[in-house]
């Protein structure tokens, strides 16, 4: 009776998280439709200025949604790969797509003005379109390193090799084109400026495909938590079941990746804030992931748009200090606490 109380009140304590997390981003996605260079006055001229209304469709409303897209990919990732590799210190970047989609803009970068060739080449492709293959890359060779995905400790070695031995080719090659360092710059510390409604289309579809993936295979995370033997002893193909999940958590970090850079903390720190409010299975789990994660994201965003207006901080670099700073007060108070994270 206890047992099916309490399964009773985490699930209506999970809609009442999810319904929360989705009015707090109707609610940011006004607030982004609202801050920028010129204010909220863009938004109350809409109607009879067509540079208010270009500069509220074309530029703040697509970076708005890019925000909340990226966030919810990086949210799902983490989810994932923290239920993957049952450990709460995972964070979607594991397998080295991080360091591979670095390298494929580095590369697209470097090759620009070299030749024709090369140009009318990353002209189809795109930098976002290298990034993305570096990030598919990175995670093909790390499963190829691993031999497959049937040893989790061999494939999380191997993803943090391939990170290392991209980032240094990444170096590499921005010492050898110089003039790129200001760019990758940029790169390596996130921004949403740049995402347009094409960005947002590409988002939405990896982000459908992705949680659909991930929420069919949840059961795998839900048996893996019990040990390997225990999830295999239930029936469950655990290899196959990796697979999908490993493929799901490799095209949402490569897709966020590729249009937003790197952002850090997001795939981390949304999980446990899900965890720290409830604790439900792992179907519900990478939703609500998702939906932290994007609204972590947009509010980052927001205050990275807002705190130096008309400047903007990176706001990889916020993301950065305000999850850093949370993931430090969760340590010290389960150390206190005498538990674990």
């Amino acid at each position: 009776m206890n047992s099916s109380t309490n399964y009773v009140g985490q699930s209506r304590r999970a809609a009442w998280c999810a319904a929360w997390l989705l009015l707090a981003s109707a609610v940011l996605a006004l607030c982004g439709a609202s801050v920028g260079s010129t204010g909220f006055d863009s938004v109350l001229r809409m109607h009879g200025d067509p540079v208010a209304w270009q500069i509220v469709w074309d530029i703040r409303l697509p970076r708005t949604l890019g925000a909340w897209l990226a966030g919810a990919l990086l949210g799902l990732s983490g989810a994932v790969a923290q239920g993957l590799f049952r450990n709460p210190l995972a964070d979607p970047y594991l397998l080295g797509s991080a360091s591979g989609a670095a390298l494929g803009g580095a590369v697209a970068m470097a090759l620009f003005g070299v030749s024709p060739v090369a140009a009318h080449w990353l002209a189809r492709i795109g930098i976002t379109g290298m990034a993305f293959v570096g990030a598919a890359g990175a995670v093909v060779l790390t499963l190829l390193l691993a031999k497959g995905v049937q040893h989790t400790l061999r494939l999380l070695l191997a993803g943090v090799i391939v990170g290392v031995v991209l980032g240094a080719l990444r170096d590499l090659v921005e010492l050898a084109s110089p003039d790129i360092l200001q760019a990758m710059q940029a790169f390596t510390l996130g921004s949403t400026a740049f995402v347009g409604w094409m960005a947002c289309v590409l988002m939405a579809v990896a982000f459908g495909l992705c949680s659909v993936v991930a929420w069919m295979l949840a059961r795998a995370l839900d048996g893996l938590t019990l040990g390997e033997a225990t999830a295999a002893s239930l029936g469950l193909p655990l290899m196959p079941m990796r697979a999908g999940l490993v493929a799901a958590m490799a095209l949402a970090t490569g897709t966020a990746v590729a249009q937003t850079g790197l952002i850090a903390f997001v795939g981390l720190a949304a999980p446990h804030l899900v965890r720290s409010i409830v604790r439900v299975t792992h179907e519900r789990h990478i939703v609500l992931s998702s939906l932290m994660g994007a609204v972590l994201l947009l509010a980052a965003d927001i205050l990275a748009r807002w705190l130096l207006a008309p400047q903007e901080l990176p706001v990889g670099v916020l993301t950065a200090a305000l999850g850093g700073t949370y993931l430090l007060w969760l340590m010290h108070r389960r150390t206190s606490q005498g538990g674990a994270l």
